[in-house]
């Protein structure tokens, strides 16, 4: 291995990433189910997205942002799950300096773009129920296609920062990273410098992407509660409840592991390290997987879509 080695900018050849530190021998298994989590999550999002495409009934706000989530959740996933299984299986532990950074900027990039898209969905559920009338001539396709331009400008513009300061930094003897991906706190570990910007710039950009976030979506779904409850008929309620149940479970799936990862990061000392690797492969396999299966099962359009296909049935 050629770690050590140094170019005229000073930063390593590669990163040794040593996947699932203290589970070495256990790895090789481990590497099965993630590898069918992984194949769930590409065929779900895949599947999604073709049902999307060919049935113009569902080319409605609601499912155009799925179609977004779908495709962010397909390159969160596979911007970090091939090289964790070629690490479980065939011990690749080496990546090369620039795959780490891009890796680096793929799985922040996203994380940010599935956050705004969760609260564009947060958004359309709040229009859709509390001003049905009006929501077709607020949410048109292309409103719809500019808060997804929006989401994903301020994801690449927030983030890109984070490899351009890393990239001018000088990096210590020791390459190696103690977990299954390369991740912006990992690689400012290996730092050799004042970090402190870098630091100080990952906290503002987590807390006013993530917290503005969930502060539209905390008011959006106080806004439906409201709403609903105020609806004379218990069968439109339930089915209020219904559309908005899907939603909160994703947000739920995708929210906890990230907080929980990106606290951990910076002030979860005392939690066992091997409990935080695995909450952060989780993070960015989990939430790709479920999503296509629970907007599967909740939503009767793609559900039956789905019914059909497998049955060959015309719809």
């Amino acid at each position: 291995m050629v770690l050590l080695s140094r170019n005229s900018s000073s930063h390593p050849v590669s990163f040794i990433l040593l996947g699932m530190p203290g589970l070495e021998s256990a790895q090789f298994w481990i590497a099965f189910p993630f590898c069918a989590m992984y194949i769930v999550a590409i065929l779900g999002n895949v599947t999604l997205l073709h049902i999307i495409r060919i049935d113009h009934t569902l080319h409605e706000p609601m499912y155009l942002f799925l179609a977004m989530l779908a495709i962010t959740d397909l390159v969160l996933s596979s911007s970090t799950q091939p090289k964790m299984l070629a690490i479980f299986w065939f011990h690749a532990h080496e990546i090369e300096y620039h795959a780490c950074l891009i890796q680096v900027f793929f799985i922040h990039t996203f994380s940010s773009v599935e956050s705004g898209v969760l609260m564009a969905m947060a958004l359309d559920r709040y229009v859709a129920i509390c001003f049905p009338l009006q929501h077709s001539s607020i949410l048109t396709p292309s409103v719809v296609v500019k808060l997804g331009a929006v989401v994903l400008m301020r994801g690449l513009l927030w983030v890109s920062p984070f490899c351009f300061m890393v990239s001018r930094m000088p990096f210590c003897d020791n390459q190696v990273i103690p977990q299954s991906y390369c991740e912006h706190m990992a690689v400012l570990k290996l730092v050799c410098a004042d970090t402190r910007v870098n630091r100080g710039y990952g906290l503002f950009v987590a807390f006013s992407v993530v917290g503005f976030d969930m502060i539209v979506i905390s008011m959006s779904y106080v806004m439906i509660l409201r709403a609903v409850f105020q609806l004379p008929s218990g069968e439109a309620s339930l089915k209020a409840f219904g559309t908005c149940a899907s939603h909160i479970c994703v947000i739920l799936a995708f929210y906890i592991p990230a907080l929980f990862t990106f606290l951990t990061h910076r002030f979860g000392h005392h939690v066992p390290h091997i409990v935080h690797i695995m909450v952060a492969n989780l993070y960015v396999l989990v939430p790709p997987m479920l999503n296509p299966i629970i907007y599967g099962v909740r939503t009767k359009q793609i559900r039956d879509r789905v019914v059909q296909g497998c049955c060959g049935k015309d719809p």
